[in-house]
């Protein structure tokens, strides 16, 4: 298998090649010839990444959910739902992350949907008029929610 110097050399040169051949030592438990310094960076990127997933997909689930009086966009919601709902259920530990995200998230949705609508941000209400489990919920859809033109 490849050393220390050839792992790191391959990172750079065919990332590909080198997330096969870093499986492969693990398969194998070679854990003495597996390069660290880049697996744990990866590692951590994976982390990142799904943390970015919930929250890019939350943003456009509220932004529809905002938008869905004006321009009904029901595929949209029910798509970023499942995305949301699919990473959740790949990685559990991540329900208090979009807790901790959904106020922020909800913020943006608004500076979204106005700039999609051409309606102004203080159309849409300041304070998100559904909950985060509202926002999750297959059967919820916000056509009891008063915003202000």
């Amino acid at each position: 298998m490849l050393e220390s110097q050839e792992s790191r050399n391959l990172y750079d040169q065919d990332y590909y090649l080198w997330l096969e051949s870093t499986a492969k030592l693990l398969q194998l438990q070679k854990f003495h010839e597996v390069e660290l310094f880049n697996l744990v960076e990866e590692i951590t990127d994976m982390g990142k990444n799904e943390k970015r997933a919930i929250t890019s997909n939350l943003r456009i689930l509220l932004m529809h959910l905002l938008k869905y009086q004006y321009q009904p966009w029901l595929f949209t919601i029910v798509e970023h739902r499942q995305r949301i709902k699919e990473s959740l259920a790949m990685s559990p530990s991540l329900r208090s992350y979009y807790r901790q995200v959904f106020a922020q998230s909800y913020q943006d949705a608004r500076e979204l949907a106005a700039a999609e609508t051409g309606l102004s941000v203080s159309s849409f209400p300041e304070n998100p008029p559904f909950t985060p489990e509202d926002a999750l919920n297959s059967n919820y859809l916000p056509s009891g929610v008063e915003f202000s033109r």
